[in-house]
């Protein structure tokens, strides 16, 4: 024991490694420590493409975490003794802790719809889009959301003698400005994939997908990416949680009932311009991560953190390599009128990727 205040960080993804980046400068004299299942961090935003075959980048978390004299396990999270204040490992080990920053992502939603955990794909992990890279043949695309319109182009364009569905009630990019919606419709058509956007998906088979009107859609693989899910650890350790699992924060991104442990990233509910809930979305986790590891940080200090200061600026799309969309929005995330599309969107949207990728980098 070295009496050094104990921050533990759960997750290493861009809201975790975000957090403790920002800890290693900040939270001065602070023993800090990272914890993932993973040793390698994969940009998340670019599983679209691994799963369509292309090779992405991906690094060790160990040297760039070490040299700034952040510990890193190598193990998953268990169980959270928030009495205790102990996170258990499967590695038959614990960890203990002062505070606790719970960063631990999203998961794909396989509940809900009968079959999609026995026989859908997703794209929400690296391990996930490995699964999914040999499948050749005919591919249904479950949810017209920022992943499966993605997902679709990518196919499409990487597969062009494939067949590619995309399923979704509603018009892929329905959240977004009529010029947008209109643009991804006519880049997904023009790579050849099949949209129905007045479809609902009621199950998920071996061979297909069965819709509400009884069709049965044949296919070689279904993706289901109608949905992220969180995991149930902060749940099951009795944290204050919303009806999706994630946690419930104040201002601060301090846990409204654990004052020891702050969220960020997917895993928390936070409270953005407009009155709405910031959105899942690397554009979130980024400053959530920062955020949260500034507002620990000044109480070691004694002092009490600012507000959150946040606001959305733009939302991109990838359509294939060659294609894109940038929707410029209001600060409470809702679309304006402004969109840019075609190549300079797609270099754009690589810039921005990129960019993600070097600022997680502790």
């Amino acid at each position: 024991m070295t009496g050094q205040h104990r921050i533990v960080v759960l997750g290493a993804g861009y809201a975790g490694l975000a957090a403790a980046g920002r800890l290693a400068s900040k939270a001065r004299g602070a023993e800090v420590t990272v914890v993932d299942a993973r040793v390698r961090f994969v940009e998340r935003v670019r599983l679209h493409q691994q799963a369509a075959g292309q090779r992405i980048s991906a690094w060790d978390l160990r040297e760039p975490l070490e040299s700034k004299k952040i510990h890193f396990v190598r193990a998953r999270a268990t169980d959270i003794d928030t009495e205790g204040k102990r996170i258990l490992l499967d590695t038959a080990t614990a960890l203990d802790y002062d505070t606790l920053v719970y960063a631990l992502g999203s998961i794909g939603d396989s509940n809900g719809v009968p079959g999609v955990a026995e026989h859908a794909y997703s794209v929400s992990t690296p391990e996930d889009a490995d699964r999914f890279e040999a499948v050749q043949g005919p591919v249904v695309v479950v949810g017209a959301g920022a992943t499966g319109i993605e997902l679709a182009a990518e196919l499409a364009e990487s597969q062009p003698d494939s067949r590619v569905l995309l399923l979704s009630p509603d018009e892929p990019g329905a959240w977004l400005s009529p010029r947008a919606q209109a643009h991804i419709r006519h880049a997904l058509e023009r790579l050849g994939v099949e949209i129905r956007s007045d479809t609902k998906v009621i199950e998920v088979t071996e061979d297909g997908v069965r819709l509400a009107d009884g069709t049965l859609i044949e296919s070689a693989a279904t993706v289901w990416t109608a949905g992220f899910a969180v995991p149930d650890l902060a749940a099951r350790a009795g944290l204050s949680v919303d009806s999706a699992g994630r946690v419930r924060t104040d201002d601060s991104l301090r846990s409204i009932s654990h004052p020891d442990v702050y969220a960020a990233g997917d895993s928390a509910v936070v409270a953005g311009p407009g009155g709405r809930e910031l959105r899942m979305a690397c554009a979130t986790a980024l400053p959530t991560g920062k955020y949260a590891a500034d507002a620990v940080a000044a109480r070691l200090r004694g002092a009490e953190p600012g507000r959150l200061r946040f606001r959305y600026a733009l939302q991109c799309l990838s359509l294939g390599r060659r294609d894109g969309l940038i929707q410029f929005l209001h600060a409470d995330d809702s679309p304006g009128r402004a969109v840019l599309t075609g190549r300079t969107a797609a270099w754009v949207k690589e810039l921005i990727v990129r960019g993600a990728g070097w600022a997680a980098r502790p």
